[in-house]
């Protein structure tokens, strides 16, 4: 079984830099897609990035241009490093997989229920 873990989470200022990190336990298969969501207080779940197998990555509107996404296969690890942050960004980031059998990763879009496996979260906050 498969097992997400998130971590790099914490407190910044507006403007600052965050690099979260999932650690990907188990074995996964040779084809997978990843993503980031986010959940904050009060809110729906929101999908804000995927990225295939092979390392391309698609990004919501929200976080483009901001956020990049990133992954490590030989060290089964997801990457998001996060740059001018603002306080609409604090919220609960969790990483997600998806193993595929064919195909790329774009008809999973952006919604939580095509994923099958799931990180505990990682808070982040940003604030003055």
């Amino acid at each position: 079984q498969v097992q997400l873990n998130e971590s790099g989470g914490g407190s910044v200022q507006p403007g600052g830099s965050l690099r979260l990190s999932c650690a990907v336990s188990g074995t996964i298969g040779s084809r997978s897609c990843m993503a980031w969501f986010r959940q904050a207080t009060g809110q729906e779940r929101e999908g804000i990035g995927i990225i295939t197998n092979s390392g391309t990555a698609t990004y919501a509107d929200s976080i483009r241009g901001r956020f990049t996404i990133s992954r490590d296969n030989a060290e089964g690890t997801l990457f998001l490093q996060m740059n001018s942050l603002k306080p609409e960004d604090t919220a609960m980031y969790y990483c997600a997989a998806r193993e595929v059998l064919y195909g790329g990763c774009a008809f999973l879009g952006f919604r939580d229920d095509m994923y099958s496996y799931w990180g505990q979260g990682t808070q982040v906050v940003v604030s003055s």
